[in-house]
Parts: structure tokens; sequence; C-alpha cells
């Protein structure tokens, strides 16, 4: 934790050596209001989308929980992971509550890695889809054809992950703690081959909630005057979505930042304006974390 704060405040510090950050924050301050309100409609409806895709998995491996349960465990694990290492604080306190509360520990792990390796997929698949609409060229569709057969493949590919690492581990260190959580975790992710048709339904939400938030960004880039094309953003945005999910800063703010800022240079851009871009992203993901607040401090009060 003290590694992540030390390079989010080292980021931070670089990028205030090089940006107005005066400027920034009057950016933030003067967004168009309706598009800051369209983009806060957007964040529950990509919210709503991942809860329905994590119980579609759920529900596939018949795990124990209500549908009420699993929205709050989700939504209070969402907000709990803010304070964590961006991208996998929130799945592991989702985890480790699903462990607690419903399941064992291997089929919970499993559930929040399938929805999350789902996830990562869509990412690379609205990235290709970026290259489609920004650099359109004939001749280049057996070349992306077989990026995302590649992609799919290698994806595919961790579901048949516990037999080849039952060929990796040699049996006699199959009894020893690690060697056994890994294979029961690998096990149960295997056990969703049997579920293609869920996976498929599970990756075309995740596919949505991609296309939610490079909507998201692009509006929020109208609010702040950017004149970036849509087309753009689809291009960009993947790429810096994913490094939001890289465990390297706290709660997106640092590395993600300064790759956006990168990444709009091209289009002319001011770094101040893509800065706050960047920051408004940040912040309006944080919204959409305030009803799991509510309901954690609810727990907390019940629990009193």
């Amino acid at each position: 934790m003290i590694v992540r704060l030390a390079i989010t405040a080292v980021i931070l510090a670089i990028l205030a050596m090089g940006i107005d950050m005066r400027e920034s924050a009057r950016a933030i301050a003067q967004i168009d209001l309706p598009y800051l309100a369209a983009v806060l409609a957007l964040v529950l409806v990509d919210r709503a989308v991942m809860i329905l895709r994590w119980i579609l998995l759920l529900r596939a491996r018949r795990i124990a929980i209500t549908t009420g349960d699993a929205i709050k465990l989700f939504l209070i694990s969402s907000f709990v992971g803010s304070f964590l290492p961006a991208g996998i604080g929130g799945d592991a306190a989702r985890a480790y509550g699903l462990s607690r509360d419903a399941t064992t520990g291997s089929d919970a792990v499993a559930s929040v890695a399938v929805d999350r390796l789902l996830g990562v997929l869509s990412l690379v698949v609205m990235a290709i889809v970026g290259v489609i609409a920004w650099t359109p060229s004939r001749g280049q569709e057996w070349r992306i054809a077989g990026a995302i057969m590649a992609v799919t493949l290698a994806s595919g590919a961790v579901f048949w992950a516990n037999q080849l690492l039952r060929w990796i581990i040699p049996d006699h260190r199959h009894g020893n703690f690690f060697s056994r959580r890994l294979l029961k975790v690998a096990e149960a992710v295997g056990r969703y081959r049997s579920h293609r048709g869920v996976l498929l339904h599970v990756m075309g939400w995740s596919i949505a909630v991609q296309v939610l938030r490079v909507t998201q960004a692009y509006l929020l880039g109208l609010g702040l005057g950017m004149t970036v094309p849509y087309a753009y953003f689809l291009l960009f945005m993947p790429l810096g979505l994913l490094m939001l999910l890289l465990p390297i800063s706290i709660s997106g703010f640092g590395v993600p930042q300064g790759v956006i800022v990168w990444l709009l240079r091209p289009m002319g851009v001011p770094d101040a304006q893509s800065f706050a871009l960047s920051t408004l992203i940040v912040l309006t993901g944080l919204a959409g974390n305030l009803a799991g607040l509510w309901l954690w401090l609810r727990q907390r009060r019940e629990i009193l």
C-alpha cells in the first residue's frame, strides 16, 4: 500500500510540474453541467450492468446468494476497493465477502476472476474496434480478425488452466498449501467451461460496459469544450481503462491520468484540459461507489 501511495504521489507530482493545475481546476469547475449529469446517469447504468453480469456468473454455478445480497456485496466491495490498489482492490473485497457469506473460497475467487477476465477481454475487443474506427484501411480485415482470434484463444486457455497446472506442478507438490489453493481456484474457473452460453452473454454485457465508459469520457470531453472525435476516444480510452485496472495506483489516480494526458497530445488537447478530463473520469467513477458507502454505513449502524 505504501509503495502504491508513493507511486501515485510521484506521478501526480511529475504531472504537476508540467501542467497548470489551477487551469485544470478551473476547467473542472466550469464543466457544462448537462454533460456531467448525463455522465453520472451513465455511471449508474454501467454499475447496474456490471452487477448483472456478475449475478449471471453466480447463477451459472448455483452459488447460494440472493440477488439482493449479491447487489449489496458488489456495491460495498466497490466502495471499499476505492481505498485499495486500483483494479484488484474491489475484486479482492468482493471475493472475500462472497467466500465468507455464501460459498467456498475457490468458487468465490473463480466468479470474480472470470468476471474480470471477460472485462479485460472486452477492453481488448474495444481497442481493436478503435483501431478500425480511427485508421480504416483496405486489407486490414484479416489482421484484425487474426488479432481477435488470438486474444480469444489466449483468454479461453484460462479455462483449461487446471489441466495445465496439474501438468506443470509435480505430483508430490499438489498437497502443499499454495499448490492446493491454486489448483482449487483453477478447477473452479474450469467448471465455467460447461457454461459457454453464459460466458458469451456476460461477454456481451462486458462490451456494453466498455462502450458506456468510452461514451462517458467523450461526454466529459464535450463538457470541457474538447472537439476530439468519438472515434479517437474508441482508440485511446481502452488503454486508459486498462491503466485504471493496474494495481499500481490508488483509486485510479496517478499513472492512468498521465497516460490519458499523453494519449490526447496528438490531438492538440492542452495538458491542463486533458488532466481535467482524466480527473473527472476518476471522480465520476468514484461517485458510482457512493451507494456502496451508504450501504456500508448502514451495515455499521446495524452492527453497533
